[in-house]
Parts: C-alpha cells; structure tokens; sequence
C-alpha cells in the first residue's frame, strides 16, 4: 500500500478550484484589450517624462506636473493594499491550497520580507554612495530634498557641508572638476550638468545628485509596478467576468502609468543629459508589460486558469513580494521624504501643503474604489 504526503501546493478534495482553462467569451474584444490598454498605459507613462523634457515647446502648466505627482503618489500607495496586499492575502489563504498553507499568513510575512529586503539594498547604497563621496569633501544632509522630487532613496540627498553665503555654486563646479580630473582628465564639466547643478543650488546649498542611485529608487517603485502590471494582464486574458474587469483596468493602468511616469518626469529632470533617456526607457517598460500579460494569457488560454492552484501560489507571491515594494516606497519614499523630510515643502504655504495632500488623497481614494471591481 503506497502512502501519499500531502503537497505543499494542492488539494484534490476541492471542486471549484479551476481546473482547465480560463474564459474564452469576448475573443475579439480581448485582442482588441492589448491596444487600448497598451494606449492608455503608454499615455500615463510618457506624458509626464515628454511634456517635461519638451517643456519649452509644450507648455503645460508646472501646477500639471504637480497635480500628477501627488495624484501618483496616492495611487501607488492605494495599489499597494487595495490591489496588491488584499489580494495576496486571499490567493495564499485559499482553500484550494492544502492545509501547510493555511496555518501561516504567509502573504503577510512575504510583504514583510520584501519591506526589509528593500530597506537593506537602499542601507547599502547609502552607505556605499556616502562613502565613495565623502572622499570629495561632501557629506549627507538629512533634510536636503531640494533635488529630491522624485522617489530616489536618500544617497543621493547630499550637501557639501563647508558652503556658506559667501561661497557660489562656481566654486563647487570647480572642486567637482578637479575630482573627476584624476580620473578623467580628458572629460570636464559639461554645459547642460552646470545649468542644472546652479538650479538645484538655490539657498546657498548645492544638492550633488547620484544618478546611479536616482535610477535605483525609481526602479525599486517600477519593478513592484512592473510584476502587478504582467498579472493583472493574464488574468483579463482568461477571467470571465471580462467586461468589468476590462473597463476598470483601462483607468487603473493609466493612473498606475500617471504615478510612475511623473516619478520619472521628476527623476529625469535632475539627471545628466546622458542618463535622461532612461526615465523614457521606464515608461515604455511600464506602458508594454500589461499589454504583454494579456497577449500571453490569451496564448495559454485553454491551459491557464486564474482560480488554479499554481496560480494562486504564483500570483499570491508575486502579489505580495510588490505590495511590500511599493508600501515601502509609497510610506519612505514619497510621503516621508516628500513631505516630512522636504526643505521645498517646510518653507511652502499651509495652502498649498492641504492642496498637494488632498491631491494624493484624491488619488489614493479614486484607486481604492477601483479594488471595488478589480
């Protein structure tokens, strides 16, 4: 008589756990769903990084660029519950999975896991980044978010701590120079890193920016974005209830694109020319992911199903692991340094304080009345 060990992933006493393929109704409209998503995504995304990058030529009003960025701020931080860790929550705890997982709240701990796992890469980069510039006399300022509008962890926050009144942004142009000629001798300073290291000394103090570690950050918010964006795909290709869930997803991918592209916006105006077009790289990532889920979901139509048990681990641990990405990056990044830690936010009115929290707010409620339906 042969024994059977229980598997870690399967029940077989379950009859609703969606064995076979998912949907196949609306074949014609899901085709027509990769486009129309792939639009909207491609214009949450771009719009902010091209209107800001032409903003000599397109000339959108700077409280637009404002409003997106509070609006996605909110919708990052409502996608991370609602849309994320909720969800999570019910794939690990189903009861199409056998009992091992049913006595842990394992998409809790995984949430954590990935808290703290992304707390200790931005530790090291800190650490990393502080010491490599402190050999250039600089060191770090707590509260120097000047430069900081954009969801960058705080290595990049550095102010030279021997600038006073007296002494202008030339000076810290040529002490750069000099740094970079060691290595360098051939390559100085160009035009356009000098424009931009004058405009983000403004009160004395002079912000040096790590582009290494501005693109870190962002790339932390996008990959969490990035895995969501690829599951919510597969599951319109085959989830019966397509209608719904179609409609829902064309607003939920374009404020999702409006968070990360005006986080790019922000990020690419503080890079040197030769690092800008990597905020056009991360939107053209975000605005073809979702896209790419439904056109694979639809090719293994007749095999994937949301509601099996593969599936529920898959998409519960993928869940999970981006909620904690993007909890982190909403609750650290975006409101602690953006509004606690923010020099521009201290000196501005109560006025615009309350109008730029009850845009994040606004954000972050529009995104969680859509977890109603997705």
């Amino acid at each position: 008589m042969t024994v059977r060990t229980p598997s870690l992933a399967i029940r077989d006493d379950t009859d609703d756990c969606g064995s076979g393929g998912g949907a196949d109704t609306f074949f014609g409209l899901r085709i027509a769903s990769i486009f129309i998503i792939l639009v909207g995504s491609m214009f949450g995304s771009l719009f902010p990084v091209i209107a800001m990058r032409y903003s000599k030529y397109v000339k959108v009003p700077n409280g637009i660029f404002e409003f997106a960025k509070w609006f996605g701020s909110g919708v990052i931080i409502a996608t991370a519950f609602i849309h994320l860790l909720s969800p999570a929550i019910d794939e690990l705890g189903s009861t199409c999975l056998s009992d091992a997982w049913q006595g842990y709240p394992y998409a809790l701990a995984l949430c954590l896991l990935s808290i703290f796992g992304i707390f200790i890469v931005e530790l090291i980069a800190f650490r990393w980044g502080t010491a490599k510039l402190a050999k250039l006399g600089f060191v770090y300022d707590a509260h120097g978010h000047e430069a900081g509008a954009h969801a960058a962890p705080a290595p990049e926050t550095l102010a030279r701590d021997n600038i006073e009144g007296e002494k202008d942004v030339r000076d810290l142009s040529r002490v750069m120079e000099e740094a970079r000629a060691g290595s360098r001798s051939s390559r100085s300073v160009n035009r356009e890193d000098e424009s931009d290291l004058k405009e983000t000394s403004r009160g004395n103090v002079a912000v040096l920016d790590s582009p290494l570690t501005q693109i870190l950050g962002v790339a932390i918010l996008e990959f969490g974005v990035v895995l969501h964006s690829v599951l919510v795909g597969l599951t319109l290709a085959v989830d019966p209830d397509f209608k719904v869930l179609f409609v829902v997803l064309v607003f939920h991918q374009t404020f999702e694109g409006l968070g990360v592209g005006s986080r790019l916006a922000y990020m690419q105006k503080h890079l040197p020319q030769a690092y800008r077009n990597v905020s056009v790289y991360g939107a053209l990532l975000y605005g073809i992911t979702t896209p790419v889920g439904i056109a694979a979901g639809l090719g293994v139509r007749t095999t994937y199903n949301p509601d099996s048990t593969t599936a529920s681990i898959v998409s519960g641990v993928m869940d999970s692991l981006s909620a904690g990405i993007l909890i982190y990056t909403g609750m650290v990044e975006l409101l602690a340094h953006e509004f606690l830690f923010s020099d521009e936010m201290r000196k501005s009115s109560n006025t615009r304080l309350a109008r730029c929290v009850c845009t994040m707010l606004l954000g972050c409620g529009l995104m969680a009345l859509l977890g109603k339906w997705a």
